[in-house]
């Protein structure tokens, strides 16, 4: 899953490297808010922002934070992991690490690679977005 490089081939047959640093991760997002499965790309930019932590106090509150929102079970943006990893945060967030989330957003990473990804890429919105970048580098 390349949330920011997508190639695809011209009708001349030459290959064009697109560049979708800004629209890219955007539209993924909004296609992921169609499919009511938002919090999946919000977990894991949450924990790529988490990882940066380098205030323990900071971590320990964020860290709390990013198991209200997402891993307690009934949590208002719950993502889809199974017990045994969520029993290691509960554990880990004792005493957060930077690395306490790892195993859940490896989890959360997977579900969009072979899921909800590729039915991005197949989408209207994907497609429109294509067109539109197309036609701005003709």
């Amino acid at each position: 899953m390349a949330f920011f490089h997508i190639s695809y081939h011209q009708h001349e047959n030459k290959m064009i490297t697109v560049d979708l640093k800004l629209d890219g991760p955007v539209a993924y997002a909004a296609y992921l808010k169609t499919e009511h499965s938002e919090e999946n790309i919000q977990f894991w930019v949450a924990c790529e922002t988490y990882k940066k932590i380098a205030s323990r106090r900071s971590r320990m509150y964020q860290a709390k934070r990013l198991y209200k929102v997402y891993i307690q079970p009934q949590s208002p943006r719950e993502i889809n992991i199974d017990s045994s990893t969520r029993e290691a945060i509960i554990r880990d967030i004792q005493e957060p690490t930077q690395t306490c989330f790892e195993e859940a957003q490896k989890i959360v990473y997977m579900h969009m690679a072979r899921d909800s990804y590729p039915r991005f890429l197949k989408s209207e919105m994907y497609q429109k977005l294509l067109k539109s970048i197309q036609s701005n580098n003709s």
